[in-house]
Parts: C-alpha cells; sequence; structure tokens
C-alpha cells in the first residue's frame, strides 16, 4: 500500500519534472521579439529549479535523521526562493555523502553560474522588474537585459564559430540592402536598446538562432545536476527501513542523458 509520504514525493517529483521541461523548451524560443517566453521560461526554470533543490534537502535530512523530514520554518522561511543557498547547500551534500556524479560535480563556470545567479535573483524579486519601475518610476534589474549579457553573449562568444559570426554579419547586410528602403522596423533588444533598422534586427535573429541551442543545453546541464543528485539520495533513502520512497531516476530519467542526446531534442515537456 502506498503511503501518504511515497504519494506527495511523487506528486511533488512530477510537477517539478513538468516545470523543468517546460522551461528548457520556452528557453530555447525566447528572443528579443518574444519576450513574454523568457518570463515563461525563468518562471518555470527557477519554480523547477527550487523544487527540485528542496526535494534534494528533504532527501537528505531524511537520510539523515533515519526517516525524518525538515520543518516548514527550515524550507520556507530559511531557503525560501534562495537557488544559490540551494546549490551551496547541495554542494555540501555532495561533499559530505562523497557523492560521485557522473556528468558534472558542480556548477562553478561562469555561465552556469550566471544562469543560478539570474534564476535566483527573478525568483526573489526580478520578476516584477516591469511593475517595480512603474510603481517606483526608477531604474529596475531587468532579468532578461542580465541573461543576455550574462549567459547568452558569452555563449555566443565561446560556442559559435567566427566563420558562423561572419555569416551572421553578412546576412545582416545584405538583407537591409535589399529590404531597408521598403520595410520599417520598429523593436527592442534584450538589453532595451532600441531597433529600429533591418540589418540590427536580422543581426539580433542571427545571435539568438545560433545561441538558443547552447543556451539550452547549458539550461539543461544545471537540471541534469539536481537530477544527479535526487538519484543518489533516492537511492539511499530507499535503503531506509519504513517509508516507501518513488523512483526518482524513472520521474526525471529523461534529464539524464550525456550532452549528445541533450543536444538533440528541442523540447520536453513530455518524455
Amino acid at each position: 500500500m502506498l503511503t501518504p509520504t511515497f504519494n506527495a514525493l511523487l506528486r511533488e517529483a512530477q510537477f517539478t519534472k513538468e516545470m523543468l521541461g517546460t522551461g528548457a523548451t520556452q528557453i530555447r524560443l525566447a528572443n528579443y521579439a518574444t519576450k513574454g517566453i523568457y518570463f515563461q521560461a525563468f518562471t518555470s526554470l527557477s519554480t523547477g529549479l527550487e523544487r527540485i533543490g528542496k526535494l534534494c534537502l528533504m532527501l537528505d535530512y531524511f537520510i539523515e535523521t533515519g526517516g525524518k523530514f525538515p520543518t516548514l520554518k527550515e524550507m520556507k522561511h530559511e531557503v525560501g526562493h534562495k537557488l544559490e543557498l540551494l546549490y551551496h547547500r547541495s554542494q555540501e551534500v555532495v561533499q559530505r555523502r562523497s557523492i560521485q556524479l557522473r556528468f558534472m560535480h558542480d556548477l562553478s563556470d561562469p555561465v552556469r553560474s550566471a544562469i543560478i545567479s539570474v534564476l535566483h535573483d527573478f525568483a526573489d524579486g526580478d520578476r516584477y522588474s516591469n511593475i517595480d519601475v512603474l510603481i517606483t518610476g526608477g531604474a529596475s534589474a531587468d532579468p532578461i537585459a542580465r541573461w543576455f549579457n550574462e549567459v547568452d553573449m558569452p555563449l555566443f562568444s565561446s560556442c559559435v564559430s567566427q566563420k558562423k559570426k561572419e555569416q551572421i554579419a553578412h546576412n545582416a547586410r545584405v538583407g537591409a540592402q535589399l529590404m531597408s528602403s521598403f520595410s520599417m522596423v520598429m523593436h527592442t533588444a534584450e538589453t532595451g536598446e532600441e531597433i529600429s533598422t533591418f540589418e540590427k534586427a536580422s543581426r539580433c535573429t542571427g545571435i539568438w538562432e545560433a545561441v538558443a541551442p547552447h543556451r539550452q543545453l547549458a539550461v539543461l546541464q544545471v537540471i541534469r545536476y539536481w537530477t544527479e543528485l535526487i538519484r543518489e539520495l533516492g537511492y539511499a533513502a530507499q535503503a531506509l527501513p519504513g517509508e516507501h520512497i518513488p523512483h526518482f531516476e524513472e520521474i526525471f530519467g529523461m534529464f539524464y542523458n550525456d550532452d549528445s542526446y541533450l543536444k538533440s531534442r528541442k523540447t520536453w515537456e513530455k518524455l
């Protein structure tokens, strides 16, 4: 007979997996012309990472205490939406339990650290950045601009070939020569800068198309880190007598794959 603990953990893990899958799909689609998708992706990813992080901490506590879970105060008030704190706590768990992760032992490189930082600040208040501007009348941290500067541009610089960069610039110039005389452009870039020429719009589109798969892969690698950790903690929790623990390796299994598989998929909402 399935226990209330099993059912609660199962439902939470399933919901979390779906949020992560939705966010991983949306982050590939977001660009300067569809900024709302950035907020959808950030909401799904920050929520999913918070929940899988808390599941990991609860499982660690469960193992440590022989079958108990932490209090609401510890999870809600001490940890809250703090993704960076959850990550630091996860590293403590990895070291204390000598857990050997197969893919990435940590997320300390600049791009993946930036992903966690942007999503941390988004969950902690930047999700209201537009409302803050309207209410306070002043400048506010823009999570889309931060993502572009701290995630996308470093990926564009390091992962996109020089030949591809030159092709993007060339296509933008040629397109402008053909289209500028009878077209009008009015957009804003991720940074808030005005886009008023066809050449600039084409260049922005080219950068997005080039960086989108690398951006998605980096996000999936962050998700995979947590997937590895919850697998290992799940195995240890299942070894304890008493409560039944779900098979987290099955629930999050689609994320537990090498980079070649992660690159092969564009959508992650379904198995």
